[in-house]
């Protein structure tokens, strides 16, 4: 099949004849064969003797001048002139043509499913079929047609490509040899590390780029320091002496070479000597140079170090300034806390010894209790008055006391104020605490008048009492249920202070 297609490929297509058995779905009878090719009818033409041929092959035949026809002889049908085949000697046969055409058939190529007639073989599917073999006319690889867009895209080792940077064409297998050469390519600095910079433009790059490592205009005497552009200067003020060595070493191997010429060779190396010694003279001067230049940087490095231990005075002074300022800035901070603290205080107090808490987030501090990370919590504070009784609540959320891990505590507890030395003591006003029903339907209340032998009502001589209250003031349970205390993560604490008597 392929040596088939292969044939189709490389020869004109009117030569290609199919084989009976390649395309026809029925028998083939004799009447339908080319009696010069054996093979079904292309165009047939009929000759004057009767034999039909394709129309190629007649015409092939009949190129080279008058010829006998060879099924006549075969047959013994030989008569002249009928059966002498000349050009103009036959006539389209139309009647076998309609007849070949009508044949069924289907397409010779592997794993394609087309079936229909001669006619539609040939005038719709033989050249266009995407199962046939065809030849990629650059690596001469065969394949099928509908796989000839892959292969000159991504396949043949022939393809052109073009280049992404210059946009120059040139063949894959000669991509390595064109990245190598493209003025385009992107290169990098080895001294800034700058990318992207075009291969025609990096030469003028590197001649400017101070970070570009050069080698030393002492390595012609045995210095084999790169050092970057711009640090090209110190480099040479701070090794002049181990130049100045480098120097000497080199001059003193010339003049014990010279000394070592024998007085018979001296002529012979006369052009030689005169050579050296200007090389020789060269170098002295160079270290007369040298040396002025070390007594220059002697100078300079000693200002230098004036400088800097006037420099490093100054800065001890200015070190000692920053840390007084600091410490200066931290106590500022300090009191700039407190004073925010205060102000929060005073905006969240109230006055007239009704206090409402409202405690967010309450699952990660409810959380955080049970952790024991901060196992209590303190509200800000109220008073009864203005200039009256300072008091706070705490709570437990996890319990305290014979509530621990079963209820939620709650306390009351006297602050020392700043005007306490005007009230009564030991605080005996009535306390009634509450956790709000957010349906305003059933709160908790618990109340207590103060114990006025117990020192949490005496008056403070520390910035707060002992709590007092209710350990077992709600169960946990009930707020672990189906309830409206907790609504949005949040609960409303409130305490009542009676006012009575005060």
């Amino acid at each position: 099949l392929y040596r088939l297609q292969y044939e189709c490929i490389t020869k004109d297509l009117t030569s290609f004849k199919l084989k009976p058995t390649d395309a026809l779905l029925s028998v083939l009878r004799q009447k339908h064969l080319c009696n010069s090719c054996q093979k079904i009818l292309r165009r047939p033409l009929q000759a004057q003797c009767g034999h039909r041929f394709c129309s190629f092959c007649f015409h092939k035949i009949v190129s080279s001048g008058p010829q006998n026809c060879s099924a006549c002889i075969k047959e013994d049908l030989f008569e002249e002139p009928t059966s002498i085949l000349k050009q103009g000697g036959a006539f389209p046969d139309n009647a076998a043509r309609r007849e070949v055409e009508a044949l069924a058939a289907v397409c010779p190529n592997e794993g394609c499913t087309w079936t229909g007639t001669i006619k539609e073989f040939e005038a719709s599917h033989e050249g266009s079929c995407d199962f046939m073999i065809i030849l990629c006319p650059s690596c001469k690889e065969l394949m099928r047609a509908n796989e000839q867009e892959r292969h000159n895209e991504r396949e043949c080792p022939e393809r052109t490509l073009n280049c992404k940077y210059c946009k120059e064409p040139f063949l894959l297998k000669n991509i390595k040899a064109h990245d190598e050469i493209c003025p385009k390519y992107p290169m990098i600095c080895e001294g800034c590390a700058k990318k992207k910079i075009p291969r025609e433009k990096y030469v003028d790059h590197i001649k400017f780029c101070s970070k570009f490592k050069a080698p030393c205009r002492f390595h012609v005497v045995g210095c084999d320091t790169s050092v970057e552009k711009e640090k090209i200067h110190d480099h040479e003020r701070q090794c002049s002496y181990e130049h100045l060595n480098l120097l000497l070493h080199f001059i003193m191997g010339i003049k014990v070479s010279l000394e070592s010429l024998q007085p018979q060779s001296l002529e012979v190396a006369s052009h030689n000597t005169v050579g050296l010694e200007l090389k020789v003279s060269t170098f002295e001067n160079i270290v007369c140079v040298l040396n002025r230049e070390m007594e220059r940087s002697c100078a300079t490095m000693e200002a230098y170090n004036r400088q800097h231990r006037l420099d490093q005075d100054k800065i001890e002074i200015l070190n000692n300034k920053v840390r007084q300022l600091e410490r200066t800035v931290s106590l500022r901070d300090l009191s700039i806390v407190e004073m925010e603290g205060k102000m929060r205080e005073m905006s969240a107090a109230t006055y007239d010894g009704i206090f409402v808490w409202k405690i967010s987030d309450f699952t990660k501090k409810r959380q955080d209790a049970v952790a024991g990370r901060a196992p209590a919590m303190f509200s800000p504070a109220f008073y009864t008055s203005k200039y009256g009784y300072k008091m706070c609540l705490r709570i437990y959320l996890n319990g305290d006391g014979t509530g621990r891990g079963t209820h939620l505590s709650l306390f009351f507890v006297v602050m020392r104020g700043h005007c306490d030395a005007l009230l009564k003591w030991p605080f005996n006003q009535k306390v009634t605490l509450m956790l709000l029903d957010q349906n305003n339907k059933e709160h908790i209340i618990d109340a207590f008048r103060p114990d006025i032998s117990s020192s949490s009502f005496q008056r403070p001589v520390s910035d707060m009492n002992i709590a007092s209250g209710c350990p077992l003031f709600c169960s946990l349970s009930k707020l672990d249920s189906k309830n409206s205390y907790i609504r949005d993560d949040t609960i409303f604490i409130k305490a009542i202070v009676d006012l009575t008597g005060l």
